[in-house]
């Protein structure tokens, strides 16, 4: 029984799993690694230890998960966005990678900004001047270390683009993964010259951009013989995970959008045609030439959820990481809409969509004496939904979105699923695949190999298994909230630019 085997090189985990023809899970492993945070405004991972994560989830999976009736015809890739490693001639990093989290070259992003040439170059590539953006990294480089060292460089490349290279000895990069650089025009599908140039970057020290069915890769000999593939395996590159996910989620018309609340998080919608912002608070990344994903993303997701378990969560108690999360759920469910009074801005990270403001932090406010863990909780879980929230009632100015569709790790938790329901006052569907990502995967690997003819018509495989819907009385409570939730988040900006500034 033939089957794909998908890569997910998310940014806590790696998720390998193997799908059968009609884009249902058989198995999966997965493996983790950490970020280290250097300084509070730094996320850095390290490549080399991603990769052997890579070999042992795959590895696992296909000597120890896949029985011997399944046999492996396509292996394809999907990777979080804008992360940036620079290697010399022989592929060696010359550091750790610098992952989307990262906001060190908030400078950089802000005078980029407030000058014409930033509206040139976000109209041009789709991508927001943000930190996270590899175009501002590459910027933050170029200020902030030696001429020599810049210039030594061989490449600037993805964690994605490292990992392939290590399998395979060949250095490329998908028009998606591309387009989340700010240095690739997604009309012409080049390397865009305006940001290159203000970037100091050469396009020889870019890999070459390829379709994301592109499948020319060949596993080294080593690697063919120790995951015991057949030869005619093929290699497909793929996407990047956000549009992987929306695919995935099933979502490739107008009408539908998907939340996805993972480490981070973001509102997704496809389209023919880019949406077009003056304010440049919305991404449009590219899956295929005639198919965007638009959206806005957050910083702050499933890792404030984590931040609050590992720091506020249950003490003295033997409990993992998720066994934390899961009781302080449980605490969370016992709270009414609107935590008491409790008010959370989630923005531990800074944050992206819709602030595009790295220098913003979390706050609780509204605290009172009868406050306790449960209602820090429940006001967290509503933090970051009203977030995720602000972003999307941005987005319905360009885009009618009827249907929600959650996918990730937390989004789909059924008090979060719930919160979202009444929060947006729609009602959300849940796919009987929560991990899209690499649903998305299976499903481009399986139309370029002519399974479905089309990916609009393989996103019409995937089926919502439970839907959420909202209360109307809960809506309405949920509503002032929000309110004031964007109005907090606006007027405090100010004096956390004044607190970063001191903390400097």
């Amino acid at each position: 029984m033939d089957c794909i085997i998908t890569i997910d090189i998310g940014t806590a985990q790696v998720k390998v799993s193997a799908f059968d023809t009609s884009a249902r899970l058989v198995a999966a492993r997965r493996g983790a690694y950490p970020t280290f945070h250097p300084q509070p405004d730094q996320s850095e991972q390290d490549p080399e230890q991603i990769f052997l994560t890579v070999l042992y989830a795959l590895k696992s999976l296909l000597n120890e998960g896949l029985d011997r009736k399944h046999r492996p015809i396509a292996l394809i890739f999907g990777a979080s966005m804008h992360s940036l490693l620079p290697i010399d001639k022989h592929g060696v990093p010359l550091r750790n990678a610098v992952i989307w989290a990262d906001n060190r070259g908030h400078n950089e992003a802000d005078a980029l900004r407030q000058h014409l040439l930033g509206q040139e170059i976000y109209e041009a590539t789709g991508t927001p001047l943000h930190p996270m953006s590899p175009l501002v990294k590459l910027c933050w480089f170029k200020n902030h270390t030696p001429a020599s060292w810049f210039e030594r460089v061989y490449k600037f490349i993805s964690i994605k683009e490292y990992i392939l290279f290590q399998l395979t000895g060949q250095l490329v990069i998908d028009h998606s993964m591309a387009s989340a650089t700010g240095l690739l025009n997604i009309h012409q599908f080049g390397w865009e010259q305006k940001a290159l140039h203000h970037a100091g970057v050469r396009m020889s020290q870019l890999s070459e951009v390829v379709p994301i069915h592109f499948d020319e890769l060949k596993l080294k000999k080593e690697y063919v013989r120790l995951f015991r593939l057949p030869s005619s395996t093929k290699i497909i590159i793929g996407a990047s995970d956000g549009c992987l996910a929306t695919l995935g989620a099933g979502v490739v018309k107008e009408g539908d959008a998907t939340i996805t609340i993972g480490s981070s998080g973001a509102v997704r919608v496809a389209g023919s045609e880019v949406i077009k912002d003056p304010h440049q608070r919305f991404f449009n990344y590219v899956l295929t030439p005639d198919i965007y994903i638009s959206g806005g993303p957050t910083n702050n997701g499933g890792v404030v959820f984590e931040w609050f378990a590992q720091q506020l969560g249950a003490s003295g108690l033997f409990l993992d990481l998720e066994q934390s999360v899961e009781q302080l759920l449980r605490e969370a469910e016992r709270v009414p809409a609107g935590a008491g009074g409790l008010l959370f801005l989630p923005y531990l990270l800074g944050e992206r969509a819709p602030l595009w403001n790295a220098n913003v932090r979390g706050a609780y406010i509204g605290t009172n004496i009868t406050h306790e863990r449960k209602h820090f909780v429940r006001a967290t879980i509503e933090g970051v939904v009203y977030e995720i929230h602000s972003i999307g009632k941005l987005l319905q100015q360009y885009r009618n979105i009827e249907n929600l569709y959650l996918n990730g790790n937390y989004a789909t938790r059924p008090l979060v699923a719930q919160i979202i329901a009444d929060v947006f006052g729609k009602a959300v569907h849940i796919n009987d695949q929560h991990d899209s990502a690499s649903t998305g995967a299976a499903l481009l690997a399986l139309t370029h190999l002519g399974i479905y003819p089309t990916l609009p018509e393989a996103a019409q495989t995937v089926r919502s298994v439970e839907t959420y819907q909202p209360d109307a009385v809960t809506h309405e409570r949920y509503a002032r909230f929000t309110q004031i939730f964007e109005r907090l988040s606006q007027k405090l900006q100010e004096d956390f630019d004044a607190l970063v500034a001191l903390q400097a």
